[in-house]
């Protein structure tokens, strides 16, 4: 497994991915896939683009990474992403047997996470995920209150 230096690594590769969904005027979150130390896949969120409600960074970079794999498990795979995913994400993970999730900002009011405490349920994700949280945190929750700040300034 990647050491944390690495899990940065491939952080800001995913905040990179965060940073052009941001300039397309999507909620600025970025995921990239790793598998042996090579990026397979990556994504950011198109749902506005695409007008698509499962449109996500994560959906869009799973779907790329089974595309270039072959095949429909990922459990040799990481997935970095900037924001926690949701439960409708997670339960995406769960389905590809992700190896490994890494998010940097925790999604208190939606993510995986709290679902998991609300339905009192132990697996949200496979439970064979390794689940990594808070790497390079205070970027990741940096770019998502900008995005939204700006939101709020243009309403005005």
């Amino acid at each position: 497994m990647l050491q944390p230096q690495g899990d940065e690594h491939f952080m800001r590769m995913a905040l990179r991915e965060a940073e052009q969904a941001f300039e397309a005027d999507e909620i600025p979150v970025g995921a990239i896939i790793v598998a042996k130390g090579t990026v397979i896949a990556r994504g950011h969120n198109l749902t506005e683009r695409l007008n698509d409600f499962t449109a996500h960074a994560e959906m869009q970079a799973f779907t790329a990474a089974s595309e270039y794999l072959g095949g429909k498990y990922l459990d040799q795979c990481t997935l970095y992403v900037t924001l926690e995913p949701c439960p409708m994400c997670a339960g995406a993970a769960f389905w590809t047997r992700i190896g490994k999730v890494v998010y940097g900002a925790p999604d208190l009011k939606r993510g995986f996470s709290r679902m998991q405490e609300q339905l009192k349920h132990d697996h949200v994700l496979h439970p064979k995920t390794e689940v990594v949280s808070g790497v390079l945190e205070e970027e990741c929750a940096a770019i998502l209150k900008e995005f939204f700040a700006k939101k709020r300034r243009q309403k005005l």
